[in-house]
């Protein structure tokens, strides 16, 4: 994304999955990101990316995971405000639909 300022990012993502009774509690992580790999997402060696696209500000990628359950799929969306982001990662499994909600800022310079 052009408007994408590389480094260090700290991410927030809360879930929503239809019928479950309680909220899950919000997620925080770091992560650096760059412009060739701007995915926000948690370290995970089961994902990986097998499309994505920038249009100007906006970010758009889908994701397949592996798991013992089976093949997961999703489709993410972030648009970047320069130090600041706001995204969407809609993930099928087991039938179910996962909405997740991301917000991530910047926080300073990636560690060495």
């Amino acid at each position: 994304a052009q408007n994408m300022k590389e480094g260090l990012w700290e991410m927030t993502m809360t879930m929503e999955m239809p019928g479950m009774p309680m909220k899950m509690p919000p997620r925080t992580w770091t992560q650096c990101l760059t412009k060739k790999n701007c995915v926000p997402q948690e370290e995970n060696k089961d994902c990986k990316v097998i499309k994505s696209e920038v249009k100007g500000d906006v970010f758009t990628w889908e994701i397949e995971c592996k798991t013992r359950e089976g093949t997961t799929t999703g489709t993410g969306r972030t648009v970047y405000k320069g130090d600041t982001f706001e995204g969407v990662v809609k993930v099928k499994q087991q039938g179910m639909e996962i909405t997740q909600n991301l917000k991530g800022k910047w926080i300073g310079k990636c560690p060495k």
